[in-house]
């Protein structure tokens, strides 16, 4: 059981070459705003065609251009819940789940719906308008509705980014519940490397309009790889690099110069995550000046001037550096992010 796609899609000067298979899992999907996420979700729907390519469903092909299959959403079996929730307003919660259940018999409409309801906790809604609900109460909703058609995949096209921060945890947990149940193949297009880490398993990071090949969340945060997943996995401080004499590196941007350390091939730049900056003497320290101290509620946020031009970023607990005007930072060599591709999202 699985989803396999590989497509192609142009739309003007964006070109979109995906290709990945999920096992059975939620799989997210990771980039930045315009990296073809919700192409790639709409290309699944059937909501758009793909110019040419491959997409099957649990065996069942959905797509494929040369042998000129092209479903139509009603028949992919393919759930999608989009950023707003796209309840129809005019309808009660109890309508709404019927109409998304307009593939089974009248009879058993109203029951399967109050049964929706019920598992998600909005019996007491049932004859509500949406306008009467709060934001997670709707996505909730939603959620409800596209879970009763009995999809074989589900698409969830950044589902939380209109819920403020409580709300959006609150829905996160009760998503990953109900995920554990639903058993079915799902991707999860989002921005936030946060999301990625708490829901799902595996990752495919798209970088302009191209996946990477998937990798699982902790290689994502422990070997990037690229250039691009490094930024998307939150990575704050990146350099160019020049190779030295003797297998050493140059760190363009920081004016570092870094032991030899075994380097794949391609590679163009080095990345230090903020949390791996660390005060005080080591194997590979840098002097540099504290430019500014910044705030971060449960730590501090260290912005160093080092001896190149750019800037660099600590994150320390509270008051871990007291009122310094210089200091000497250090990294350890296993977490120093070895990167190629030298093209940012």
């Amino acid at each position: 059981m699985a989803l396999e796609v590989q497509i192609e899609k142009r739309l003007g000067a964006f070109r979109l070459e995906l290709a990945f298979r999920t096992q059975r899992e939620l799989l997210a999907l990771l980039g930045a705003s315009g990296s073809g996420k919700s192409v790639t979700l709409r290309c699944i729907a059937g909501l758009l065609r793909p110019d040419r390519g491959r997409i099957v469903l649990n065996g069942r092909v959905l797509f494929d251009s040369e042998a000129r299959i092209d479903l139509p959403p009603q028949q992919r079996r393919v759930g999608y819940l989009f950023q707003n929730d796209a309840l129809f307003p005019h309808k009660t919660l109890l309508e709404n789940l019927e109409l998304g259940l307009h593939a089974k018999p009248k009879a058993q409409r109203r029951a399967l719906a109050e049964q929706w309801l019920a598992r998600f906790r909005l019996s007491e809604l049932a004859g509500s308008l949406p306008a009467a609900l709060s934001g997670g109460e709707r996505q909730r909703a939603a959620l409800a509705r596209t879970l009763a058609a009995e999809p074989e995949a589900l698409l969830l096209d950044e589902p939380f980014s209109a819920l403020d921060e409580y709300l959006k945890w609150q829905l996160e947990l009760e998503l990953a519940q109900t995920l554990e149940q639903y058993g079915g193949d799902a991707i999860l297009v989002t921005h936030s490397r946060d999301e990625v880490c708490r829901l799902a398993k595996r990752v495919c990071v798209l970088n302009r309009g191209r996946s990477e090949p998937l990798r699982s969340t902790g290689e994502l945060m422990t070997a990037p790889g690229t250039l691009g997943a490094a930024l998307l996995s939150g990575c704050k401080n990146v350099s160019p690099v020049t190779l030295l004499p003797g297998g050493g590196l140059r760190c363009e941007a920081w004016g570092w110069e870094l032991p030899a350390l075994p380097l794949p091939e391609g590679l163009t730049h080095v990345g230090i995550r903020a949390h791996s900056l660390r005060p005080g003497p080591g194997p590979i320290s840098l002097d540099c000046r504290v430019e500014r101290v910044i705030d971060n509620v449960f730590s501090d946020i260290i912005m160093l001037r080092a001896p190149g031009p750019g800037l660099l970023r600590m994150e320390t607990p509270r008051g871990a550096v007291g009122g310094c005007r210089t200091l000497r930072v250090h990294v350890e060599p296993g977490e120093i992010l070895l990167l190629t591709g030298g093209e940012a999202p």
